[in-house]
């Protein structure tokens, strides 16, 4: 989702040569296939696959596999995006071989370094050249981490630009498969599935939300595992699906009366579609979505989250039209590559002399 409409910004620059290399660091086949095909992103020039294990075995094997490809394509600028392992695996290749680097969706800090995430977010940024951040919050957060100012471009949020563009088809061609009201549900950081006590109490208040409206749950692959292991017995009113293709997915965020998930990506796309939103962490990274936006930190206060459904259901939480915070326009990726590339060479032809062209 972010890098599709950066990939396409790009493109409308003739001069711009990319390679775009899937790690394989999300490896089920299936979806991959037809989130490529959704997006309407090309297939990957190369696939690493480097599939599952601990955070330091993705981070080497992507390390092992991504170097060779540098070496060989010489780019002038890798991209990397967000704050998964390969993130932060790539823009460690990068520095060792002088190659400069942009990280899109920079600045981002929950301040929580017991998160992965958090971890991969500060050492890319300290290695970064470019740093496209979606929010002011983010360059406030650069500059206390002393990066220089000229380092820093506010650009808005790329996957907005990706939900702007798209939202009318998934209107059009995937209405939700059950009627509202309803609550669709997202879990998958390690601190929820992965605490089998805790999961086993947050999955019985999902039972007990039940008995006032629909609960859908697309369950990642990891919860899957847990919920196995703890049983699913009790849960049959619950709608458990395998995961979604992100129109069908789309869909079911924009007509949901309210969603209760721990993913970041989430908490922006309901902030722009106006739809409530209950964070099941104690603390996020993109705090605007709650100083601007529709999110409720809810943390592991199980009364906390009973009582906001219970307001938003009976519509004490008054469901305000959706938030416009600045630059999340649908255009961030076009300010990203007005950035990277020289405005001269943007629809003009491709020039004859090679070395006037850009590899990214």
């Amino acid at each position: 989702m972010k890098a599709a409409p950066v990939l396409r910004a790009l493109a409308a620059f003739s001069q711009v040569r990319q390679t775009l290399v899937h790690t394989g660091q999300h490896y089920d086949s299936a979806m991959s296939e037809v989130f490529f095909q959704q997006l309407e992103i090309p297939l990957p020039d190369v696939n690493l696959g480097v599939g599952s294990g601990s955070h330091s075995e993705q981070v080497a094997r992507v390390m092992l596999a991504f170097e060779p490809i540098v070496l060989d394509r010489k780019p002038e600028l890798v991209l990397v995006y967000g704050d998964v392992n390969s993130t932060v695996a790539a823009a460690l290749v990068c520095s060792k071989l002088g190659v400069r680097i942009g990280h899109v969706e920079a600045g981002l800090r929950s301040r929580d370094r017991t998160m992965p995430e958090e971890i991969n977010r500060l050492l890319t940024d300290q290695l970064s050249d470019l740093l496209f951040t979606p929010s002011p919050d983010a360059d406030e957060n650069l500059g206390r981490e002393g990066v220089e100012r000229s380092k820093i471009n506010l650009v808005g949020n790329v996957m907005i630009d990706t939900l702007v563009r798209l939202l009318p088809y998934a209107k059009k061609e995937f209405p939700p498969p059950i009627p509202s009201p309803y609550a669709l549900i997202t879990l998958h950081r390690p601190s929820n599935v992965d605490d089998l006590p805790w999961l086993r109490e947050l999955l019985a208040t999902l039972v007990e939300l039940s008995r006032e409206l629909a609960v859908v749950f697309p369950v990642h692959p990891r919860t899957r595992r847990a919920l196995n292991t703890i049983g699913t017995q009790n849960a049959i009113r619950l709608h458990l699906l395998e995961p979604l293709p992100y129109l069908q997915f789309l869909s079911l965020q924009r007509n949901a009366a309210v969603v209760i998930t721990d993913s970041g990506g989430i908490q922006e796309e309901t902030t722009f579609l106006g739809v409530p939103c209950l964070t099941v962490r104690e603390n996020t990274e993109r705090p605007v979505t709650i100083t601007q936006g529709t999110n409720q930190l809810i943390g592991r206060n199980l009364q906390k989250l009973r009582s906001a459904v219970s307001e938003i259901l009976h519509e004490k939480t008054r469901r305000n039209p959706a938030p416009r915070i600045p630059l999340w326009d649908g255009h961030a990726a076009e300010r990203i590559a007005r950035i990277i590339v020289p405005k001269s060479s943007v629809h003009g032809a491709r020039s004859r002399d090679a070395s006037s062209e850009s590899e990214i």
